[in-house]
């Protein structure tokens, strides 16, 4: 969610237009519930809510929780200053009540229980989440914290089980879902908490070793690593749940008796060092397989956990397994993505004089490979081709049509020498019938020694940003001649060529849009972003200037991949001996 999408409620509050995902979030918890944003307005809300309180989510999106539903015993607004809610907003705490009253939109009053806790609403933006229903505790029990070691309350738990679904889901990062895991539960539920994985080659890894220690968490790294493999039909607990069994209780006696595998063994070593007398045992598991399991265990704690406890652990290791098992999905795409992408972009030919270099960036969520690309390579007569392009999407699709654009013009920049316009022509012509690309832009270039010494490039632009020519002295300006509609419109239109000598010392950037764009600027001011900071850059060395240059330019947030290539003429004009010849 960020900040900066909104809509407009009938009082003029601005709503997070992605607060359907909060939402969603939401709906997983058996109670009413909502979350506010910093200001107390409520920018999420369940059906159960809706519900309770007798009113859509269009009336209550948008306005301050307290002025809207905050009532006394009597019905009479309930002064801030006297809000137990409101006081613990305000410091950012996690609280409960049990005797408070909302007011229902028939004017009618309900008596509620109520549980608040800080909730991560993305964007770095910290809410709070409400979570009430009807009371039926004791009645002047007063707002306390939730705390460790107490047996949770339903509303607790509830809470417990919404914050792990919303801080697990909203990353594709395993490390920082299995960090998250362990704050969330650890001191709550447990002194130590303990997470084994299965890799994928089906080895046992214990990943997480994590203790409660003042007001913190400590990882013990001399109790991780890896395990000996799950017996097939050992009757221990952890063994059952690295089976996917079942959840199982578990203490020192458990593994007091003679060994039956080298698990009971490390099992045994975990008891004994750690000094836990209590443990509850669960499987970790997406749909699909068992992922691991996960072990709470308390030591400090003396409560023992219960039969009662397992239900709870069950649904947390089950929510930790459906993240886990995205995240891991999603790193495993983004690795097939990094290595298309390694071999689908070449290396930077030798050209005698001339410097090149070219990065690629993927797009943020790196399983969707992009169309981006850029190329380099000698041609027939000598000169040397240059080339940036993008087909149209964002998907394995996109990457494959961006392969066979990319050959497909080698091909015919090689064979066939013509102008810069005519190949891109025949290229135009071909993708139609016998590739599946529906559009594309690219710039088509080539670059040799003119008569008078100098480095000269003669291109064409079919629909893609105009390439930029910095000289050496920080005087930046785009290349816009030569541009024509973009590939796969099917119009018969002529493609025009331009010409422009590379002064020495001149460098010469062509990217793809990724660079440039951003929902948040106009297309000039990304235009205006990379003209300013390519001047700045003019005195660094190629290598730097191109990593620099993609540093500060690339808008913050973009979710496009970037292809850059940039070419540095030499400092002075070529020996005549090698005019008319790019290599």
């Amino acid at each position: 969610m960020t900040g900066r999408e909104h809509t407009e409620t009938d009082r003029g509050s601005p709503v997070p237009a992605s607060s359907a995902a909060l939402r969603g979030a939401l709906q997983a918890i058996g109670a009413g519930a909502y979350v506010v944003d910093e200001q107390g307005c409520i920018i999420a809300v369940n059906t159960r809510a809706e519900h309770l309180l007798a009113r859509p989510a269009e009336e209550l999106l948008g306005h301050d929780a307290h002025d809207l539903l905050h009532r006394d015993p009597h019905g009479q607004p309930l002064p801030r200053a006297r809000c137990a809610m409101r006081q613990a907003f305000h410091e950012g705490r996690t609280a409960q009540a049990d005797e408070d009253h909302f007011a229902r939109a028939d004017g009618s009053l309900l008596p509620i229980s109520w549980l608040i806790t800080p909730y991560d609403i993305g964007e770095r933006a910290v809410g709070t989440l409400v979570v009430f229903h009807t009371s039926e505790r004791p009645r002047g029990a007063g707002p306390r914290p939730a705390s460790a070691g107490t047996p949770l309350s339903e509303l607790e738990r509830l809470t417990l089980l919404a914050e792990t679904t919303t801080q697990l889901t909203s990353t594709l990062d395993v490390d920082l879902a299995l960090q998250r895991l362990m704050a969330l539960v650890v001191p709550r539920l447990a002194d130590w908490a303990v997470v084994d994985l299965i890799t994928e080659r089906d080895e046992v890894w214990r990943t997480v070793v994590v203790h409660a220690e003042g007001n913190g968490l400590v990882h013990h790294e001399d109790l991780e690593g890896p395990m000996p493999p799950v017996p097939e039909e050992s009757p221990m607990p952890l063994s059952r749940a690295l089976r996917g069994v079942a959840s199982t209780l578990a203490g020192p006696r458990t593994y007091r008796r003679t060994p039956d595998s080298g698990i009971a063994v490390e099992q045994r070593r975990l008891f004994d060092t750690t000094g836990m007398h209590s443990a509850a045992i669960a499987p970790i598991r997406s749909t699909r397989e068992v992922l691991g399991a996960l072990t709470l265990g308390r030591a400090e704690n003396g409560v023992a956990f219960t039969p009662a406890d397992l239900p709870l652990i069950e649904d947390i290791a089950r929510r930790a397994g459906l993240a886990l098992d995205n995240a891991r999905l999603y790193q495993r795409q983004r690795k097939v993505a990094e290595t298309m992408q390694n071999h689908l972009l070449p290396q930077m030919p030798g050209v005698p004089g001339l410097q090149m270099t070219a990065r690629y960036q993927p797009a943020p969520d790196a399983s969707q490979v992009g169309g981006d690309w850029y190329d380099a390579f000698p041609l027939s007569d000598g000169s040397t081709a240059l080339a940036v392009g993008d087909v149209v999407g964002h998907d394995l699709e996109a990457a494959a049509g961006m392969a066979q654009l990319r050959n497909m013009l080698r091909a015919y920049a090689w064979s066939q020498k013509e102008p810069p316009s005519r190949i891109v022509q025949r290229l135009d012509e071909a993708i139609q019938h016998i590739t599946d690309v529906t559009m594309a832009t690219v710039v088509f270039a080539r670059i040799e020694v003119a008569e008078d010494g100098h480095w000269q490039l003669s291109w064409t632009n079919a629909g893609h940003p105009p390439p930029l020519l910095i000289s050496r002295d920080g005087l930046a300006e785009y290349l816009t001649e030569g541009h024509g509609i973009l590939l796969g419109t099917q119009a018969d239109a002529p493609r025009p060529d331009a010409t422009a000598p590379l002064p020495p010392g001149s460098t010469l950037v062509l990217y793809t849009d990724g660079l440039i764009e951003s929902p948040r600027h106009t297309l000039d001011e990304g235009l205006d972003r990379l003209r300013q900071h390519a001047a700045a850059l003019a005195h660094r060395p190629l290598a730097s200037f191109t990593d620099q240059l993609l540093r500060r330019v690339r808008p913050a947030g973009n979710d496009d991949d970037v292809a850059l290539l940039a070419l540095r003429a030499p400092g002075r004009p070529a020996e005549q001996g090698v005019r008319g010849h790019g290599r």
